[in-house]
């Protein structure tokens, strides 16, 4: 892997990961798009890109951390004020910023309980060009539906297990090629309710444990690996710098736009892709091979 294609992967997931119009379709067209040019780029399963897609993920959590910086500072204080509270409570019920907490916790493992489900039976039979272009269809009127919402009531104090459940399911859904994490994620919360911006904060939130829970089990694999990288550290040094930059400009604008009701922006592109995904028929369930080397892979929403 060049430096240069490093800097491209890495700009793809920081971008990709926050706009909602999943980032798998974008990788696979990009992956297609390197093998034409002759690009040998490790495959997916080996060390070197097992690793890289730590990197880049760690860079878009640095990502989450930047932009949204204060109101997750209000979520820890806030949190460590009412642990000290919490032996006079014998409830969450006030106790507002814990709950939120144990909520995102419950997010998570659903999204990895059922993650794990999905990718266990594979998820092969979406990814084909026609599944891919109709499950980016149903992103594109997901997005524009959420730009109608304007019964929204629900704030973090209202904040339940039912929705703590549903934004979890929606997460997992996101696994298949085609739907965005992002979009389905805000969709269900303003779906049961919430106010955009506890809907996107707390989308975000959960990223953040997601991202870290994911590529915890991605580690697992490289402790049977002996012997150094092939791809140099300065590959993996630029795209960790780019996608945090990336990713911290692409989370920015997101969250302007969804608080403005321009969600339908992204419809539109979302939409035209599918078009693009149909004409193309890229495979999408096997990697492009460039001299028997596949190259780079991406699954995350």
């Amino acid at each position: 892997m060049t430096v240069a294609e490093a800097i491209l992967l890495g700009a793809i997931q920081g971008l990709f990961m926050f706009i909602p119009v999943s980032s798998s379709s974008h990788l696979v067209l990009t992956q297609h798009w390197l093998a034409a040019g002759g690009s040998s780029v490790p495959s997916p399963d080996t060390p070197e890109m097992i690793f890289f897609n730590l990197v880049v993920h760690l860079g878009t959590m640095v990502s989450v951390v930047l932009v949204m910086r204060k109101p997750l500072v209000r979520l820890i204080s806030g949190t460590v004020r009412e642990l000290s509270l919490l032996r006079r409570r014998r409830t969450l019920r006030h106790l507002i910023h814990l709950k939120l907490i144990v909520l995102g916790l419950i997010t998570t493992a659903v999204t990895g309980v059922l993650g794990l489900v999905i990718r266990e039976f594979g998820t092969e039979v979406f990814a084909t060009p026609w599944a891919v272009s109709l499950l980016l269809l149903v992103t594109g009127v997901i997005l524009w539906w959420t730009d109608s919402v304007t019964d929204t009531w629900r704030g973090a104090a209202q904040m339940t297990l039912m929705v703590a459940i549903v934004i979890g399911l929606a997460q997992a859904a996101a696994l298949f090629p085609g739907l965005s994490r992002s979009g389905l994620t805000i969709a269900a919360a303003l779906a049961l309710g919430m106010h955009r911006k506890i809907a996107a904060q707390y989308s975000f939130f959960v990223a953040i444990p997601t991202i870290v829970a994911a590529t915890g089990v991605q580690s697992l694999s490289l402790r049977e690996h002996e012997g150094g990288l092939t791809v140099g550290w300065d590959a993996y040094l630029w795209a960790f710098v780019v996608a945090t930059v990336v990713g911290a400009g692409a989370l920015w604008m997101v969250l302007k736009l969804l608080y403005r009701g321009y969600f339908r922006i992204f419809a539109i592109y979302v939409v035209v892709l599918a078009v693009v995904t149909l004409i193309v028929q890229p495979d999408f369930s096997e990697p492009p091979v460039v001299d028997e080397v596949p190259v780079h892979e991406e699954q995350t929403a």
